[in-house]
């Protein structure tokens, strides 16, 4: 750590970076940044940077309100989004309380507490997501809804289109920030785009998605357009998922693999698949966090609405992906219901822990689905035991209050948090009287 602490303070004065911000997150998964000068950086390594943390959702008690932040020198990179004005640089912080002991509410620290217990099992944990946006000319929107920038469609090649180049503007300053780029491409909605990062352990992923959310925004402002990550802002179109591949490994072998079996998935794998699917609806109220999400899940257009796997079926809960003979150390599972709003420490730890638990209480893994999930009658899919995932928020809190799983994983002081957060926000939402309900009964009642 201290060879590492000595490169930042090297780079800085080489680079003649001018500012430091300081980044983490509240629970909702909203980044937070304090800038620094760069003769302040050597004493927050050591000391922390005080600050208020009752004044950040859900990250403390106004009692116990003094919070640490501590900048993780591993995560230092400039951004490049500054240019040569001004050089910034940023750092990833751990927080903690007064005394030292890492923040309960730390929504990066509830995942570190996760992937120790992974570790304890002699695991590591790797993820790998597909992130899907709109672009849309403006945030402002008349009685038409968001207008998106173009018109295209998944695949869709747009000469001279806005996307190209935001994508291309985007993965270059991703690659520039050290976040390695898989895919990049136009998705099935107008306006909607999908970047793909390539695998890493979690906790890296869960700030390169930070990392990556803040460039999107930041490379939309440059080129006059605006990115959004809400769930499903286009009635009739696709919802923005973030599909995320799961795989553990023991050291440097892949404990999903075991050739010979059937689609080569080990025990391991099984039980996990097996974790996922039972606790899919307990863990909904994090990996689909807002009352948009849930248009998303059940509005079609390959989002999964109900707990199921299936080996290369996109309409499953839990797809078990093709992938090339001979390249067993890519065996993984993909979890298709996250979206791309979900607070992505929160969320793989949830992930993790429901895996963990399928792994250690054996879960049977229940059969297949072979068939279109969405085509399939309701009596076919209760015969099956295909049973649906929340469609509510309302819905995801009561299955999440009741879940030993997610207390545990996310401590008290979180799950207390997040339930209550949810609740305001669902009371809220029912509150509202629509434009929906006012076009259609307004003049007939």
């Amino acid at each position: 750590m201290d060879k590492q602490r000595d490169f930042v303070l090297r780079t800085i004065e080489e680079r003649g970076v001018k500012f430091v911000r300081l980044w983490f997150t509240d629970v909702v998964g909203t980044l937070k940044s304090v800038a620094i000068a760069p003769a302040e950086v050597e004493g927050a390594f050591t000391e922390g940077l005080g600050f208020d943390g009752s004044a950040i959702e859900g990250l403390t008690r106004t009692f116990e309100s003094d919070l640490l932040a501590h900048p993780d020198p591993t995560t230092f990179q400039i951004l490049p989004w500054r240019g040569e004005i001004d050089p910034t640089a940023r750092m990833f912080c751990d927080i903690s309380t007064p005394d030292g002991e890492p923040a309960v509410a730390d929504p990066r620290n509830v995942l570190r507490r996760t992937l120790e217990k992974a570790a304890d099992r002699g695991f590591t944990f790797y993820t790998h997501p597909e992130i899907e946006f709109y672009l849309l000319k403006s945030s402002q929107f008349g009685e038409g809804g968001p207008v998106p920038v173009d018109s295209a469609g998944y695949f869709d090649n747009v000469p001279g289109g806005t996307a190209h180049d935001f994508r291309r503007r985007s993965v270059r300053m991703l690659e520039d920030l050290g976040i390695s780029v898989e895919f990049s491409h136009h998705e099935g909605g107008p306006g909607q785009n999908e970047i793909d990062l390539r695998y890493a352990d979690a906790l890296t992923t869960a700030d390169n998605i930070m990392t990556f959310r803040a460039v999107i925004k930041e490379v939309a402002i440059e080129q006059g357009v605006y990115a959004t990550f809400m769930p499903k802002p286009l009635t009739g179109q696709p919802g923005s998922g973030m599909h995320t591949h799961l795989s553990l490994f023991e050291g440097d072998t892949n404990a999903f693999y075991e050739p010979g079996s059937e689609y080569q998935l080990s025990k391991v794998a099984r039980h996990f698949i097996a974790g996922l699917l039972h606790h899919a609806p307990e863990i909904t109220a994090v990996t689909n966090q807002f009352v948009n999400s849930y248009k998303r899940l059940w509005g079609g257009d390959e989002a999964p609405s109900y707990v199921c796997w299936g080996h290369n079926n996109r309409s499953a809960l839990v797809r078990v992906p093709l992938y090339k003979p001979g390249k067993g150390q890519s065996a993984r599972v993909e979890y298709r219901a996250i979206d791309s709003a979900s607070n992505p420490y929160l969320a793989f730890s949830l992930l993790l822990a429901a895996g963990l638990k399928g792994i250690e209480e054996e879960y049977p893994l229940p059969p297949e689905a072979e068939d279109d999930v969405w085509a399939l009658s309701d009596g076919e899919r209760r015969a099956l035991g295909f049973n649906p995932l929340p469609a509510s928020l309302e819905q995801a809190v009561q299955s999440m209050e009741e879940s030993e799983l997610v207390a545990e994983t996310l401590g008290e002081q979180v799950f207390s948090y997040v339930l209550a957060n949810k609740r305001r926000e669902f009371q809220e939402y029912r509150a509202q009287v629509t434009p929906y309900e006012l076009r259609t009964n307004l003049e007939i009642l």
